[in-house]
């Protein structure tokens, strides 16, 4: 089988690369370092019109499919923006999928346009400290008061809550000792993040300090009964909608951060010379380089098989876990070589390899562990017995 773009999907990757030749390199090293938010990159996105690249055309999406949105973000990532670039638009790009799959056409009128032209910024709070990849066992819980509800909880990674508007929020409606199910009880909102109910604490961590990663505590925060997604007590189920199309996102974005960093290291083995010679022509310095590209390329082969999957509602969970899991490790070789290939001067900001090379630990980590997704594989598809 032959992955190949169409016409539309090379005039997609080429327009996004345009666009995104306006944030340079220098760029996203200031924001990095200022810890800042590219705002005005995510507004360049919006104005384009690529946030709804996957929503549906009546509430201003383009209606493409996983496999456009993929391109979409490799490009970005691909750019040297990395993660920075590609984490502050990732959410957008599919994150509202349980509302337009789940969601009544009042919520969808409601929700999506807004979040399509930019207007509005969200949030996923889902993970717990108490919980980290249990999901089934979270504790933050929404009260039934009247016509809404009240959440009291706390989460923790959640991803840019410091200038989200609103937040898809997980939450249990019933305890976990009333349901016969630990994934029963469980119930999904899509609601205001209101300050006055919300404390944000952001967590400094080591890479993608543009785009800010926070603790979340929830006191008496009231929910309109209206913004409850589909069913009480069915949220973990619909979040599992959105599972394969975020892995192969990820999957795609990281091919598109460790070619970046090839790129890098291509171009400073060709231009420096040592011992009279540029240090690209030793085979030392080639064969990593090369065992890197082939393992890029393959991983996107495995992304792009999952993304044609999907699209074709076609199963595709093996698919996306392997792409996630082979992207995540082909990007992190990729950077660790181009820091490596630069020798000291691999560890200098200036050359933006070491900022990529922090980078790539989030896709080894994020959405998934790498150990979970070779249990998956193991039990789904190699039928082993279950190992947890």
């Amino acid at each position: 089988m032959t992955i190949r773009l169409t016409e539309e999907q090379q005039a997609i990757r080429d327009s996004v690369a345009r666009l995104c030749e306006r944030f340079d390199a220098q760029y996203w090293l200031d924001c990095d370092r200022e810890k800042r938010f590219p705002f005005d990159f995510v507004e360049a996105v919006a104005a384009g019109g690529w946030l709804g690249i996957a929503m549906p055309e009546e509430y201003g999406g383009s209606a493409l499919g996983i496999t456009e949105a993929s391109i979409m973000m490799q490009a970005i990532a691909e750019s040297g923006a990395g993660f920075s670039g590609a984490s502050a638009v990732h959410l957008n790009i599919f994150g509202l999928n349980p509302v337009v799959v789940f969601g009544t056409e009042e919520q969808k009128q409601r929700m999506l346009p807004a979040l399509i032209r930019g207007d509005e910024k969200a949030c996923f709070a889902v993970t717990e400290p108490n919980a980290g990849l249990d999901t089934s066992s979270i504790e933050t819980f929404a009260e039934r008061k009247g016509d809404g509800y009240i959440v009291n909880g706390r989460k923790h990674w959640t991803t840019n809550a410091q200038h989200a508007d609103r937040v898809l929020l997980l939450a249990r409606t019933s305890r976990r000792v009333d349901v016969a199910r630990r994934t029963d009880g469980i119930s999904l909102f899509y609601t205001k993040l209101d300050r006055d109910y919300v404390e944000i604490r952001e967590i400094d961590k080591m890479g993608r300090a543009a785009v800010n990663t926070n603790a979340v505590f929830i006191d008496g925060l009231p929910v309109p009964r209206e913004d409850l997604i589909g069913e009480e007590g069915r949220g973990f189920e619909y979040i599992l909608h959105g599972l394969n199309p975020e892995r192969i996102m990820i999957a795609a974005e990281a091919v598109g951060l460790g070619r970046a960093a090839l790129a890098r290291a291509c171009d400073y083995a060709g231009a420096r010379e040592v011992f009279g010679r540029p240090i690209g022509s030793n085979q030392g310095i080639q064969h990593p380089l090369a065992k890197c590209w082939a393992e890029l390329e393959a991983a996107n082969l495995m992304a792009f098989d999952a993304a044609a999957r999907y699209d074709d509602n076609e199963a595709c969970g093996a698919q996306a876990n392997a792409a996630k899991y082979l992207a995540a490790e082909a990007c992190f070789r990729a950077c660790e070589t181009a820091v490596l290939s630069h020798g000291g001067m691999g560890y200098a900001k200036e050359y933006h390899v070491e900022r990529y090379m922090r980078e790539a630990f989030i896709p080894r980590i994020a959405p998934v562990s790498r150990e979970l997704v070779l249990n998956f594989i193991a039990e789904r598809v190699l039928g082993l017995p279950r190992s947890y």
